[in-house]
């Protein structure tokens, strides 16, 4: 399921491509239980929540040779994660749950 509308900041580091999200993710939208809009947001501006040193470094690198995956990762609740992935031709942004992947 694509995103209708999600309009990336001016501080964007990226493009995003198409904005889809999966079954889960999409449920959680519908139920009122996730508001996306704030964890896009911080991954499109390079804040890639909460990742290890390795792995920041990893999308940094990434967003410098255009040649690899962004990944970001979010504790929205106790209970909730939620996983963003940017493609690495920027072509498509993922919001995931771990379990879907």
């Amino acid at each position: 399921m694509a995103l209708a509308v999600f309009i990336l900041p001016s501080r964007a580091r990226f493009t995003s491509g198409q904005v889809v999200v999966t079954t889960g993710v999409g449920a959680l939208i519908g139920e009122g239980r996730l508001d996306p809009a704030p964890y896009l947001y911080r991954h499109f501006c390079g804040d890639w929540g909460d990742l290890d040193d390795c792995d920041r470094c990893l999308n940094d690198a990434a967003l410098q040779s255009g040649e690899d995956r962004l990944f970001s990762s979010y504790q929205v609740a106790p209970d909730l994660k939620l996983w963003i992935i940017t493609e690495w031709d920027r072509s498509v942004t993922t919001l995931l749950l771990p379990s879907e992947y």
